[in-house]
């Protein structure tokens, strides 16, 4: 597919802030974008309604985007193009720091106890898939077999965790498993969104050394690129995305899985290029599908990870079946 001229650069950006009004007008209760510019003179009622929707769609925007970016990061790293940004078993960590925090109580005396346990969760997977990466080659494979080991223990923890866990704390295991936006905490989405702007910033900034790592290890090294030192600034750029989404809102699978795909069969390969066109698509896909979680019901709202997984599942075989009509 050839690359998108202009208008396809910046058709991204031009629809962040259209998906972003058209987030905080829609729901059980419409507001009218013109009365979203003087809150408090015609309805006063609707400001909170307001103020809430504006936290969900700056929840998605963050969330997408670092989504976005980290699969973009893992599959060019791995140079696998299933990779996706829980391969290191982050949302294995991560569950199992929200259900202990369930489970424990302690979500029962601050909101910010589950989201932050995810996040620890999230971090303590994290170092030790880099701990046992080190003790083999630190190739890719070794990289990838100590996430899918951590991945399948934690697993192993939670199933252990849940069948310990009361009734009423399974709803809210289960509701967090799936994907919520409902519950992103505004305390966590500044520093959230200051982390996703460093991280853009430092991906795009090693943009050539991602083009080299995609290529191969001899090339990216030929090309005077330190091999081992890149993967693992990537990989820990991409696994910090990756556990803050998950701290935020929960499991929310294919957004980093499609969005990268898609970019890049659209604009090409060169992440010089493509890092910032991944993060907007990203942030724009996953406020759609937040937008999309509303619609069904008027008082009754689809976990945004069942949105993703019924657009994104379907959007991902299509992309498998073209690749291999083209390879053919």
């Amino acid at each position: 597919m050839k690359a998108a001229g202009k208008t396809g650069i910046w058709l991204p950006l031009v629809l962040l802030p259209v998906l972003l009004v058209l987030g905080v007008c829609s729901g059980a209760f419409w507001l009218s974008p013109a009365a979203l510019l003087h809150f408090g003179e015609a309805d006063p009622a609707a400001d909170p309604v307001a103020d809430l929707r504006l936290i969900r769609m700056l929840a998605a925007l963050t969330v997408g985007g670092s989504l976005a970016l980290s699969g973009m990061v893992f599959q060019a790293v791995l140079r696998n193009p299933l990779a996706e940004p829980f391969i290191l078993g982050v949302s294995g960590g991560a569950g199992v720091g929200a259900a202990l925090a369930i489970v424990s109580g302690l979500a029962a005396y601050s909101v910010l106890s589950l989201p932050l346990g995810a996040l620890l969760g999230a971090l303590a997977a994290l170092a030790a898939v880099l701990g046992i990466s080190r003790w083999g080659n630190r190739g890719r494979e070794n990289l990838l077999l100590s996430g899918v080991i951590t991945g399948t223990v934690a697993g192993s923890i939670l199933m252990f965790l849940i069948s310990i866990a009361h009734t009423d704390q399974l709803a809210g295991i289960t509701w967090w498993m799936l994907g919520d936006l409902q519950t992103a905490e505004p305390v966590l989405l500044l520093p959230g969104m200051v982390l996703l702007l460093i991280l853009l910033a430092l991906i795009w900034f090693y943009s050539r050394g991602l083009n080299a790592l995609s290529i191969g290890d001899s090339e990216a090294w030929n090309l005077g690129e330190d091999t081992r030192e890149l993967t693992l600034i990537l990989v820990t750029a991409a696994s910090l995305l990756a556990a803050y989404s998950v701290s935020l809102a929960g499991i929310i699978g294919f957004c980093g899985l499609i969005v990268p795909h898609l970019v890049r069969r659209v604009y090409g390969c060169d992440h010089r290029k493509i890092t910032p066109l991944v993060f907007l698509w990203g942030a724009d896909f996953l406020m759609f599908c937040d937008i999309l979680s509303r619609l069904p019901w008027p008082f009754k709202e689809i976990p945004i990870g069942v949105i993703t997984s019924l657009l994104g599942g379907p959007l991902f075989l299509w992309i498998v079946n073209r690749r291999k009509r083209y390879e053919n």
